[in-house]
């Protein structure tokens, strides 16, 4: 039996300091970290809850230890945000679940993401990433566009208005974008097939998807965009489905290969978007995937394959209990 530490951002804590719902749209609630200390228990280990970043810290000031920890922390503040448990872990040389801080602070910045798999050889849309918009006049990518934070998950940012048509379009979205976040915008050409999400559980060669499901829009809310309204409203706007065969195969490769090439461990979704071809391309990342037992995608498309909740955590735990031997 392992004591296994939980580190998370609890919504409900930082409501309570004043933060906004947008502000917290990417941390847990009550029921997730429930789920997840069943799950850990289930599994024949103790789960012992620690909390965000500054309750670890206050907890490794005061001597505790844990076997492992199980780190669904997103951080609040800087674009390294994600990497701070991780790190903070390292140093006291506390093993953990899911990946370390190189890869976490990788891949919350998008810009810098597609630009390794780009250098990989993996199909990604061509981008731009705008610190200002004195950058405008360097935009010379085709209509229709997309844009978003650079540095931003669970759909935040996102809305009808970021696929864009024309520059005065462009100049307005990416004004608003960078004045709310205070961050650069990734700007694309803008994939018009269909979407996926794919769930991978493992590290290096023992990597392997749980799973893949295609995004379906029920209304053409928000321009049938994945946005943070209809991730959080998706039994109204929303509806999924397992692929073809031949379709998830293609999204699985693909997966895969991104997965490994960033170095990725235990568990997380890479997303998925078809160009005008049908070719699958790599559209993000999330290494620090979502674990409420019924709304997450991660658990979702598990479970849409055949692969329960206990089983997907325990997939995980497992992955990085054999790191540790």
């Amino acid at each position: 039996m392992l004591k296994v530490g939980l580190t998370y951002d609890l919504r409900e804590d930082y409501l309570r300091e004043g933060y906004s719902h947008e502000d917290t749209a990417e941390f847990d609630k009550e029921d997730t970290i429930l789920a997840l200390e069943e799950a850990i228990r289930n599994a024949g280990h103790q789960p012992v809850r620690i909390g965000h970043v500054r309750k670890l810290v206050i907890a490794l000031a005061a001597g505790e230890r844990w076997d492992l920890v199980f780190n669904i922390a997103e951080g609040l503040r800087g674009l390294a945000r994600e990497a701070q448990v991780p790190s903070l872990l390292d140093a006291y040389n506390i093993p953990y679940v899911f990946s370390d801080g190189l890869v976490l602070a990788l891949t919350l910045q998008k810009a810098f993401t597609k630009r390794i798999i780009r250098d990989a050889g993996l199909p990604t849309a061509d981008f731009l990433e705008l610190r200002s918009l004195d950058q405008l006049s360097e935009i010379n990518l085709p209509y229709p566009l997309f844009a978003k934070p650079v540095a931003e998950g669970t759909g935040k940012g996102i809305t009808g208005k970021s696929k864009i048509s024309t520059k005065e379009e462009l100049k307005e979205v990416c004004a608003e974008l960078l004045g709310k976040f205070n961050q650069p915008v990734l700007i694309e050409t803008f994939l018009p097939g269909r979407e996926f999400t794919v769930g991978v559980v493992g590290t290096g060669d023992r990597a392997r998807t749980t799973g893949i499901m295609e995004v379906h829009f029920v209304t053409d809310h928000d321009q049938e965009i994945y946005s943070l309204e209809n991730k959080e409203n998706y039994e109204q706007y929303m509806r999924y489905s397992v692929p073809e065969p031949a379709v998830a195969e293609a999204c699985y490769k693909l997966a895969l290969d991104v997965w490994n090439v960033l170095g990725c461990r235990d568990g997380g979704r890479i997303d998925i978007r078809m160009d005008e071809a049908g070719i699958p391309n790599f559209i993000e990342i999330n290494p620090l995937a979502g674990m409420h037992p019924v709304h997450s995608d991660l658990p979702m498309l598990s479970r849409m394959n055949g692969i329960s909740y206990q089983a997907i955590m325990e997939m995980i735990l497992e992955s990085a209990i054999m790191r540790l031997h």
